[in-house]
């Protein structure tokens, strides 16, 4: 008997055994990565990460705070988090024994007739009766072959990729507030260049004035003067669009009023000095870039899977059991013949399901497959971004210094003129066209300023951030 209820046992192990197997292998290999950045600097000049971003900038230290305790952005991403680790936290607990309890009443009525004739005689039999019962159930699977635990891993590696990615959103954020930041402090610079330009033709306007009531010059001397004074003006009037645009911007960014983020804003100033960016290498990025350890995770999630839907293949083990309490009568729930229970093993596996589990299996295959592109697509993401960051902050602080020399010697020109007029040395026409050419070379080396300022934000970002002090 005992072999005769082993028989089924064993034909199911060995039907298992024919189906069963490893997971198709998917290659995975590390993508491969140049040496050095094409125009990184030297590794001697380089300053911390962190230095990129213009934390010496109140205005961008308190947006920043406001922005990581407020944002919608940033709160979505937190719960993210959560519901990953709240999977993970239920894989887990699949692995443990389920217990449960019960209590019912059932009322039953009988037919006396379905039983066939009249019962023999000294046998009465209720026709009516009502069963109280309490139960205590426990199951637990025994997770054998390890499908169980390969899930758990699963929900872990989410758990990781959705943290990283909660991180990308942190960077993405506090790199918009500085850019806009940034942005809203070359307005400032641009402002004042604009006003000195402004306030020079307007001068040059009132000495053409001068000369033309005392007849020494043309009317039509003040009028060129007073265009250019009124191009100032015009260029001046232009940047109040800039400006509400990027304090829009910052309202979404911060969850903050526009008052706030102007009070905000009014609390400091960038400094002259600009950092020189760091030196690192392109295999930093596989460990600080938040977008690659997302992608990274999401990998070791599919794998995962995929070791989880194949062990589907295996047979699973599982022991259940029930205790309680049965009878008759309420009040002879509690006597000692009302205890029953249970105790069972069972076995289970696919027999003949015409190839649902190994579609399964081809489609965790295809998606691991999917997300290991998708890494090597982050890795390539992350190195392109970084390369050219740098090479955009090379070519910003060529840019500015281009600027900022142009500004000063058309600015020196502009002085030499003005004075070789009024030595009586030059005419008014040399003295307004060295003036125009002077007007906005301080506004353009401002601007160039601050995408310099700008770009070094955008290499923050690609490195991949770093904690700001």
């Amino acid at each position: 008997m005992r072999r005769r209820a082993l028989l089924p046992a064993a034909s199911a192990l060995v039907l298992a055994a024919c189906t069963a197997g490893p997971p198709p292998e998917v290659a995975t290999p590390l993508p491969e990565l140049p040496e050095s950045f094409l125009f990184a600097p030297d590794a001697g000049t380089g300053t911390s990460l962190a230095r990129l971003m213009p934390t010496e900038d109140a205005g961008f230290a308190a947006l920043a705070r406001q922005a990581l305790a407020s944002s919608p952005t940033l709160g979505e991403a937190a719960a993210r988090v959560e519901q990953a680790r709240a999977g993970a936290d239920r894989a887990g607990a699949e692995l443990l024994p389920s217990i449960g309890a019960n209590a019912s009443v059932t009322g039953q009525r009988t037919n006396p007739n379905s039983f066939g004739g009249n019962l023999p005689a000294g046998i009465a039999f209720e026709a009516e009766r009502v069963s109280y019962a309490a139960n205590l159930t426990a199951r637990w699977d025994l997770d054998l072959f390890g499908r169980l635990k390969a899930s758990e891993r699963a929900a872990l590696a989410k758990v990781d990729a959705a943290s990283a990615q909660a991180q990308a959103v942190r960077i993405a954020l506090l790199s918009e507030i500085a850019a806009s930041v940034i942005d809203w402090r070359t307005l400032e610079e641009r402002e004042r260049e604009i006003r000195s330009d402004l306030t020079a033709a307007e001068e040059l306007a009132r000495l053409a004035g001068v000369r033309e009531r005392a007849g020494l010059a043309p009317g039509f001397d003040r009028v060129r003067a007073e265009s250019s004074a009124a191009s100032s003006r015009s260029r001046l009037a232009a940047l109040e669009s800039e400006r509400t645009r990027l304090l829009g911007r910052l309202v979404t960014l911060t969850a903050q009023g526009g008052t706030d983020v102007r009070a905000a804003l009014a609390t400091g100033a960038t400094t002259g000095e600009i950092p020189a960016p760091p030196a690192t290498l392109p295999s930093t990025l596989l460990a600080n870039r938040p977008d690659v350890l997302a992608a990274a995770a999401s990998l070791a999630a599919a794998d995962a899977q995929l070791a989880a839907t194949a062990r589907q293949r295996f047979p699973t083990f599982s022991l259940s059991g029930a205790i309680g309490l049965l009878a008759f009568g309420l009040g002879d729930l509690f006597d000692g013949d009302s205890l029953v229970g249970s105790l069972a093993a069972g076995i289970a596996g696919p027999l003949l399901d015409f190839g649902r589990i190994a579609a399964e299996i081809d489609g965790a295959a295809a998606e691991k497959k999917a997300a290991f592109e998708a890494y090597r697509g982050a890795v390539y993401t992350a190195l392109g971004d970084a390369e050219a960051g740098y090479g955009l902050v090379s070519a910003a602080d060529a840019e500015a210094a281009a600027a900022a020399s142009e500004a000063a010697n058309l600015q020196r020109a502009a002085r030499l003129a003005d004075t070789r007029y009024q030595a009586g040395l030059a005419d008014f026409l040399t003295v307004l066209e060295a003036r125009r050419a002077a007007d906005a070379s301080g506004e353009r080396a401002a601007a160039a300023l601050g995408r310099a300022r700008r770009a070094r934000v955008l290499l923050w970002q690609a490195l991949g951030g770093s904690e700001l002090p």
